[in-house]
């Protein structure tokens, strides 16, 4: 008997499925895939759910009642059976057969090809969607992505356990190697110890960025700039623990900095700390975007703050909300938000768990009250 536990907040997908009407879902992503069915994949299988059109595609058939089935390729099929709570496997014929062919036989033999059936808009292609249509002419077939936004966006104990764990095993390994940091170094060198320092502790992957205050190409990927002393490295870290992302940004300094310097970290500080305090249930995403702004520029630190944090969950961990001025969402208790208002190198970021009065610091190892000073 299979006794791994799903740790998705299941009672929340019925409700909302049950107020949209729909008789059953179909998943394809990788975020809703991932968080369905309860493990996520590594390596090359990872980047088959990131493409919409790739043959070797993996979905969900996840029914409002009755039990789920995966439906998978054949090279996905091992993955799933070891570590998946779904123990109903679907095998399509991947290069000569259609994943959405053989998803609508799986709504056919469940009873469901007649009714109203929720997809992902954003991830099926057009022609997917043509040929749903011809499979399933006498379904309702809808968009559900917004839906499944709404589920995900409340964690539930085991998830914010999970996050919990990651973004610990994310500042242990970056107390272990920013400490060792020296002038001279390059970026790539330093980008690859933090990546292996991740993976040795379990991590299935890492990403982010990592760049010296003095590169100027800051998505360019870590490169073999040199740092000097004097320098601010900036970074921005996701590191995956078993599906979930610990995500944190910290201020190191490489040499003693100025009192100018640590005088503005301590501003930035200060704001990133009450953007922090501002996000309560049933405040709106865009007003704690609007007041870090008005901070940045009444502290006259001028500059556009892209985004003042976001959700995370499984398999990306940018995910809606998004603290950002075209979103009106409210804030809601069991969010887990990674808030980061940031104008310049000082890209501060933890991940919160919001509670009905307050938040609470799910990665509280690394101490931001002063930037890191290394060299």
């Amino acid at each position: 008997m299979n006794t791994r536990k799903n740790i998705a907040n299941v009672e929340r997908l019925h409700a909302l499925m049950d107020r949209d009407g729909l008789s059953a879902v179909v998943l394809r992503s990788g975020t809703n895939f991932t968080y369905l069915a309860g493990f996520d994949y590594a390596g090359t299988l990872a980047r088959h759910l990131d493409f919409s059109d790739s043959p070797r595609g993996v979905l969900i058939v996840w029914p409002r009642s009755g039990t789920p089935v995966l439906v998978l390729n054949r090279f996905a099929v091992d993955r799933a059976r070891r570590d998946s709570w779904v123990e109903d496997i679907v095998v399509f014929d991947d290069y000569g057969e259609s994943l959405y062919a053989r998803a609508s036989r799986v709504l056919h033999d469940l009873g469901l090809a007649g009714e109203r059936v929720g997809f992902e808009k954003t991830v099926v292609s057009a022609a997917d969607w043509d040929e749903l249509e011809g499979e399933l002419p006498c379904a309702e077939i809808v968009d559900c992505a917004r839906m499944m936004e709404e589920v995900r966006w409340i964690k539930t104990a085991g998830e914010v356990a999970r996050i919990r764990d990651a973004a610990r095993i994310l500042d242990e390994v970056y107390l272990d190697v920013y400490p060792t940091v020296r002038a001279g170094e390059r970026e790539c060198d330093l980008h690859a110890r933090l990546v292996a320092g991740c993976l040795v502790r379990g991590a299935n992957w890492a990403h982010g960025i990592l760049n010296s205050s003095r590169n100027t190409v800051v998505y360019g990927g870590e490169s073999t700039f040199e740092f000097r002393a004097g320098d601010v490295i900036r970074n921005d870290y996701v590191m995956w623990y078993r599906g979930y992302p610990g995500h944190q940004s910290r201020t190191v300094v490489i040499g003693e900095p100025p009192p100018e310097l640590l005088r503005r970290y301590e501003t930035v500080r200060d704001i990133y700390r009450a953007t922090v305090a501002e996000a309560l249930p049933g405040v709106r995403a865009c007003d704690v975007h609007r007041s870090a702004q008005t901070a940045f520029a009444q502290a006259g630190l001028e500059g556009r703050v892209a985004i003042a944090g976001h959700s995370v969950g499984a398999w990306w961990h940018q995910q809606a909300p998004y603290l950002v001025p075209a979103c009106d969402t409210p804030i809601e208790a069991g969010m887990v938000l990674a808030f980061e208002p940031h104008v310049n190198e000082f890209h501060l970021q933890d991940m919160y768990l919001i509670h009905g009065d307050g938040q609470e610091n799910l990665s509280p190892l690394f101490s931001t009250d002063a930037p890191l000073v290394v060299g």
